[in-house]
C-alpha cells in the first residue's frame, strides 16, 4: 500500500485543475485457482492484480485513470492525467488525511494462502469421491477450490485514508450423470467471505453428494411443460429471482441515470405487501458482505421494500450526486482499472408470515424451484429471465416428479 504523504501529493494534482473531489484506489489482490478432473489435479493457478486507479469528480462530471505502475514517478504521471483530462485550470491544492479504522466483521482463521497444498486438495478429492460414489451412473466429478485474497487502500480529498482486506473461498462441484446415451449435469457451489473454516459449515462430502443427486433427478426427470404457473423457489440461491429481476432495476447506475423501470417509485406499492426485501453488507462472512465498499464508505443494512412499498435505492458517490441521496455502502469496482459503480451486496427476501408448507399445499398446479441457475435482466424494462438447475412440477399441494430444462420468464414490475 501506498505512503500517506505521497496519497496527498497525488490527490493534490488530481483537483489541482478545478476537480471539487478525488480519490485513489490501490489494489492488491491474489486469486487462487485448483482444479480436479478425473481424479487428478488438472491445473492450478494463481493470479495477481496489484495496481491504482484515480478519479476527480466536478459535479456529476468524472475523469478516471488507472495504472499498475505504482512507482512515485508513475502515479504522479497517472494524476496529472486525469487533472489534464478535468480541465486547464492551475490551482494547487493541499490534501490532508486522516487515517480511519473501521470495524472488521469478518475475521478469517484460516487463510487459504497460508494452508499447505495437500490440505486444499485432499478438500477437492473428498469432494468428488463422494458424487462418484454417491450413485454408479455418476461417470465425472470435476471440483474446483477458489479463493480470493483482496486488499484494498482508498484516500480521498475529504481526508478519509483507510485499508481492508477481505478474503473469500468457494468450492464447486459439478457432476455428470450418464445412462442409455444421455448425460445430464448436477452443480453445487457454496462460498463465504471466510477461509478454509467454510468447509467446516459446508463439508466436502455434502458438497459432492448435492452435484450428484442433483444430476441423477434430471437424468430420470421429463422435461417442464411450458406455460404460466405459480412457482415456488426455495431459499438459498433462489434469491436470485430478486437479483435479477428488481435488484439489477434498484441500484444507481440505472436509477440514476433515469435508465431503470424503478424511477420516481419511492413510496409507492411495487411489490405484494408480505414482501420486504434487503440488501446486507454487514452479514459476517456472507459472499457479498465487505467491511467498506470501494468507496471507503461502511456497508449496511439497507431495506429497500417493506411490506410491498419502495423505501431506497443502493447508491453510490456517483449516483449519490446524480440523485441527491446518501450513499449506501454499494459501491463496487472490477478491479482497479475501472471506475466503481453501484452494485448489490447480499440481497435477499426477508421471512413473511407463510410456512413454507402451506406456500407449497397452496399450490394446484405449477413448479418448485429446488435450485437456480444464472439469469439476465433488462432494467429498463424489468424483463428477467434465468433457470432452473432443478425443479419438480407440484400437484393438489404436493411435491411431485422432476423436471427439467425449466426457464422463469417475468418481469419484475
Amino acid at each position: 500500500m501506498l505512503e500517506k504523504r505521497l496519497l496527498e501529493e497525488i490527490l493534490g494534482i488530481a483537483v489541482s485543475t478545478g476537480a471539487d473531489f478525488a480519490e485513489v484506489y490501490c489494489e492488491l489482490t491474489r486469486n487462487g485457482n485448483i482444479r480436479l478432473l478425473d481424479r487428478q489435479i488438472d491445473a492450478i493457478g494463481d493470479r495477481t492484480v496489484s495496481g491504482v486507479g484515480i478519479r476527480a469528480f466536478l459535479g456529476t462530471r468524472t475523469v478516471y485513470g488507472s495504472t499498475s505502475d505504482i512507482s512515485r514517478e508513475g502515479l504522479i504521471k497517472c494524476a496529472r492525467a486525469v487533472a489534464a483530462a478535468m480541465g486547464d485550470k492551475n490551482m494547487p491544492q493541499n490534501v490532508r488525511l486522516t487515517e480511519r479504522i473501521f470495524p472488521n466483521i469478518h475475521p478469517v482463521r484460516i487463510a487459504p494462502a497460508d494452508a499447505d497444498m495437500k490440505i486444499k486438495t485432499d478438500l477437492l478429492k473428498e469432494a468428488c469421491e463422494a458424487a462418484r460414489a454417491y450413485d454408479e451412473r455418476i461417470a465425472q466429478a470435476v471440483g474446483t477450490l477458489l479463493t480470493v485474497d483482496h486488499t484494498i487502500q482508498i484516500a480521498n480529498t475529504e481526508g478519509l485514508l483507510t485499508t481492508d482486506r477481505h478474503i473469500r473461498t468457494r468450492m464447486a462441484v459439478q457432476a455428470t450423470a450418464a445412462a442409455n446415451g444421455e448425460m445430464q449435469s448436477g452443480s453445487c457451489s457454496p462460498g463465504r467471505g471466510m477461509g478454509l473454516e467454510t468447509f467446516e459449515l459446508f463439508p466436502p462430502k455434502e458438497i459432492g453428494i448435492t452435484a450428484a443427486k442433483q444430476a441423477v433427478t434430471n437424468l430420470v426427470a421429463d422435461y417442464c411443460p411450458a406455460g404460466q404457473m405459480p412457482v415456488a423457489i426455495e431459499n438459498g440461491f433462489g434469491g436470485v429471482i430478486f437479483h435479477e429481476a428488481c435488484g439489477h432495476s434498484l441500484e444507481a447506475t440505472s436509477v440514476g441515470t433515469g435508465t431503470s423501470q424503478m424511477c420516481g417509485k419511492l413510496g409507492q406499492q411495487i411489490a405484494n405487501p408480505k414482501v420486504t426485501a434487503i440488501d446486507d453488507g454487514t452479514i459476517p462472512g456472507a459472499w457479498g458482505s465487505v467491511n467498506i465498499d470501494d468507496e471507503g464508505h461502511p456497508t449496511q443494512r439497507n431495506v429497500l421494500i417493506e411490506n410491498g412499498i419502495l423505501k431506497n435505492y443502493m447508491i453510490d458517490r456517483l449516483g449519490s450526486r446524480r440523485m441527491g441521496m446518501p450513499m449506501t455502502g454499494n459501491s463496487r469496482r472490477e478491479s482497479y482499472s475501472y471506475e466503481p459503480t453501484s452494485r448489490m451486496t447480499n440481497t435477499f427476501i426477508d421471512n413473511g408470515p407463510d410456512k413454507n408448507e402451506d406456500i407449497i399445499a397452496s399450490i394446484e398446479y405449477g413448479l418448485y424451484a429446488k435450485s437456480m441457475g444464472g439469469g439476465s435482466v433488462n432494467p429498463l424494462t424489468g424483463a428477467f429471465n434465468f433457470a432452473v438447475s432443478e425443479g419438480y412440477i407440484v400437484r393438489n399441494g404436493k411435491i411431485c416428479e422432476p423436471v427439467r430444462g425449466a426457464s422463469l420468464i417475468g418481469t419484475g414490475a
